[in-house]
Order: C-alpha cells, then sequence, then structure tokens
C-alpha cells in the first residue's frame, strides 16, 4: 500500500479510472432521464397485415385490448417482446413482429391463421400444419372445411396425406372431407361423395399403390354394381372390397369409421356373402387382367 502512493503512475491510472467511471455514469443518468421525458412518449401504433395477405377475422376491439395491457414505457424503454406476446395471444393471431419507428410510432405486422381444416373436437389446423383455437363457425365462412384428427404430434403427417389424396383421387373428380389416423396409426378417409376408404396401416403395398389401383378400376366396378359404394376396403395386397350403400347406413361426417379388423379386437363388421345378393354386398375387385387374390374375403389376405 505505501508503494502505490509513493508511485505516480498508479495513483495517476487509479485516477483515470475513477473519472472514468464517474463519467460513465453520469452518462447513464442523463440518459435515463432523458428516456423519461415526455417528448419521446409513445403516440401512435399502427397495425396492418403482413405484406401480401389480409385480416380477415382478427378483432381490433381484441388488438385495442392488448395494447392498452402490453405497452409500457416510452419510445426506448417499451419491451417489445412483450407487446408481440400479447398480439399473439388474440385468437387469429399466428405471429406479430413489432418495431420502433422514430421518434414516437411502433408498427405492429399480423400474420393471421388461415384455416385448412378442423382438428378433433374444438381446434383448427391452418396451412402450415399448425394447431389453434378460434371460432369454427367463422373459419367456414367460406364453406366447410375438410376434418382431421389423430393421435397428439401427427399433425404434420395428416398434412401430408391429406395433399397426397388430394393428388391421388384428382382422377375421380372427388377430395377428402374426412382423414382419421387411429392411435395404432391405420388411415380412413371420407371422400366427398360419401364413399368411406379404408386404408388401414402403412406396410406391404403402399398406400399410393392401393389407391391407385382403386381410382383406375373404379369407374368399371361402380358399372357392375349399379350404385355407388358406401365403403371400399383398400387393405388387401392385390384387390379391394367394395360395399354397396344399402349395406350399412353411411357414417357421420367427422366420426371414426368402426375399427377394421386387424386393427382392434373387435370382430370384423363387414356382412356376409350370401344368395344372389352377395356380389353386389361385397365384393373383392381386382384391376383387369389382375389375378383374383385367393380368399379375398378373409382378414389374413388384408394389409391391416
Amino acid at each position: 500500500m505505501k508503494r502505490l502512493w509513493h508511485t505516480p503512475s498508479l495513483l495517476n491510472a487509479l485516477a483515470n479510472a475513477l473519472i472514468l467511471l464517474s463519467l460513465l455514469a453520469l452518462l447513464a443518468a442523463a440518459g435515463w432521464w432523458l428516456a423519461q421525458r415526455p417528448g419521446f412518449a409513445l403516440r401512435v401504433v399502427r397495425i396492418d397485415a403482413v405484406p401480401g395477405t389480409e385480416l380477415r377475422h382478427v378483432s381490433a376491439v381484441l388488438l385495442d385490448q392488448s395494447v392498452r395491457q402490453r405497452l409500457r414505457g416510452n419510445f426506448f424503454t417499451v419491451d417489445l417482446d412483450a407487446v408481440r406476446a400479447g398480439f399473439e395471444q388474440v385468437p387469429w393471431v399466428r405471429r406479430a413482429m413489432v418495431r420502433r419507428v422514430w421518434p414516437d410510432r411502433l408498427e405492429v405486422a399480423i400474420e393471421e391463421h388461415r384455416p385448412l381444416a378442423t382438428w378433433g373436437e374444438n381446434q383448427l389446423m391452418n396451412t402450415f400444419g399448425e394447431l389453434y383455437t378460434a371460432n369454427a363457425a367463422e373459419a367456414e365462412e367460406d364453406g366447410p372445411l375438410p376434418h382431421f384428427s389423430g393421435p397428439p404430434g401427427s399433425e404434420q403427417k395428416l398434412l401430408g396425406r391429406y395433399e397426397e389424396l388430394r393428388r391421388w383421387l384428382a382422377p375421380l373428380g372427388v377430395t377428402p372431407r374426412s382423414v382419421l389416423l387411429s392411435p395404432r396409426l391405420a388411415w380412413w378417409v371420407q371422400l366427398d361423395d360419401g364413399t368411406r376408404l379404408v386404408l388401414g396401416r402403412e406396410q406391404g403395398v403402399p398406400l399410393e399403390e392401393r389407391v391407385a389401383r382403386w381410382v383406375e378400376a373404379y369407374p368399371r366396378v361402380r358399372g357392375r354394381l349399379g350404385e355407388r359404394a358406401q365403403v371400399i376396403d383398400l387393405r388387401y395386397p392385390n384387390g379391394f372390397a367394395a360395399r354397396t350403400a344399402g349395406s350399412e347406413p353411411p357414417p357421420a361426417d367427422h366420426a371414426p369409421p368402426a375399427a377394421p379388423a386387424g386393427d382392434s379386437n373387435q370382430q370384423d363388421t363387414r356382412p356376409a356373402l350370401s344368395g344372389s345378393d352377395a356380389p353386389t354386398r361385397l365384393a373383392a375387385l381386382q384391376p383387369t387382367g389382375a389375378p383374383r387374390a385367393r380368399g379375398a374375403d378373409r382378414t389374413d389376405q388384408r394389409t391391416d
């Protein structure tokens, strides 16, 4: 310590450091004082849709409430993350981007959810495959949405399968109205003409090949049946089974069909064949030129 007091260079360095710290503290205090002045109060919050989109469902009243609840501080001290989080809690808001604009304005860009389908009991899915909660009646203002249902975490799989099915079924001019994935990963599809497709699991023959086989053969099959099939069972490896509409009542649009044999312990619900009526009630069918599946009406021949 004595050496410090007798060393001019160390004393000068210490004095300079103290002066620098004092100046920094003074500048910080001055900046804080200046930032609190009324001249830097936020006077305008401008809310627009993300460029290239529009806001159809977001409530202006709820946005205004969010601004009033979250807007604290002035141009310099406002917490932009808190403001953004408040906007993103408003129904129909998928994403909010907030930025300062000198000298007294915030600009907010809102991206709204675009509904693609209803999900489960009371949720919606957007075009990114994300689930959200909003008024389903508003979502279906332009017409009914398809319905999806599946185990937790299967949203992207459902979205991808829906797009595939639309493409696979396009030659028949039908589209999926309901796409369901069971907890055991078996697929069911309800079409907009009322036909139910039982696809089963993704094992054995690929789903695309099974659907393509049916799409190719079905115009001829319908002519033979004389009416639209109510259920098409595509779980067979080299054919499919068609059940006519008169054999059982059509299912509810959003309700899963009865669990197929092979996907649960339930008994096979297909009607038994008997008499001359059997070929129109249930028939195992293959595309022209393909060999008929031996025992095609047996559950051990299906790809469950």
